[in-house]
């Protein structure tokens, strides 16, 4: 199948890697939430080959995300896990990192609860959680194009929108994750990086 590619990805993953990189650097195993195109997972796992890195999707994706990789041809990338928050979790395992891009924007504010809450399950002592995206600050939007974005996401699905990073930060305190860095990325964009 022709691969599918976003743009998006495309810009903003060497920027998210660099930051990612002190994070990740040592032998670990990464879950990712909603892979997407798998853009993501093929560069990082690339750049960074000491990382095990589960990719994890809604099964529509899947096709998608498996062409990338098998292109890629890389051994630290597994083939996707069907992910749907909707559904649970159907994993058993803890991991080191669990890394989600564009996702808390897109689902509703009930699937954003549970993603945070299957992170409880899921983390490791210790672990990581990394978040990418847009996110307004105590109920106010970073930029006029993230304001317009916000309209475009809630014509689309009314349950989708920014977040406030505020509340976010709470359902990961109630999870025993602990803000440690929110770094300004491009595009309006933030990286929030919690530990257990």
């Amino acid at each position: 199948m022709t691969k599918p590619y976003s743009q998006a990805c495309e810009n903003n993953k060497q920027p998210i890697l660099e930051k990612l990189t002190p994070y990740l650097n040592k032998s670990l195993e990464v879950l990712e939430i909603g892979s997407g195109t798998g853009q993501h997972a093929v560069h990082f796992a690339a750049t960074l080959p000491h990382l095990t890195w589960q990719t994890a999707d809604r099964e529509v994706n899947h096709a998608g995300i498996q062409a990338w990789l098998d292109d890629a041809e890389l051994e630290n990338v597994l083939p996707p896990l069907a992910l749907d928050l909707r559904h649970g979790w159907p994993v058993n395992q803890r991991y080191d990192v669990i890394y989600t891009a564009n996702t808390l924007h897109i689902v509703s504010s009930t699937l954003v609860e549970r993603l945070i809450a299957g992170v409880g399950r899921h983390l490791k002592e210790s672990g990581y959680l990394i978040v990418y995206g847009p996110f307004n600050y105590q109920g106010e939007f970073t930029s006029e194009s993230n304001r317009e974005f916000d309209t475009y996401l809630k014509s689309q699905d009314k349950e989708s929108g920014i977040r406030d990073q505020e509340w976010v930060l709470a359902l990961a305190a109630e999870r025993g994750l602990t803000l440690q860095q929110d770094y300004a990325m491009p595009a309006n964009n933030r990286l929030l990086v919690f530990k257990r």
